[in-house]
């Protein structure tokens, strides 16, 4: 989107802070979160986080 971790974080009312620890993986988001980021992607929340590719790569 071209979009700066920044301007992510007060599109979806959280700190700059949060955006980056949820990009390294060290902070899973609340399903409030996941919620709030799925729509400012205009996406679900499977699709964000790569839901389906994650639970296939558990089973193996």
């Amino acid at each position: 989107m071209g979009w700066t971790q920044r301007e992510l974080a007060e599109k979806a009312g959280v700190t700059e802070r949060t955006i980056i620890s949820v990009e390294q993986g060290k902070y899973k988001p609340s399903i409030l979160l996941a919620y709030k980021l799925a729509q400012v992607f205009a996406t679900d929340i499977e699709t964000l986080f790569c839901l389906k590719e994650y639970f296939e790569n558990d089973e193996e």
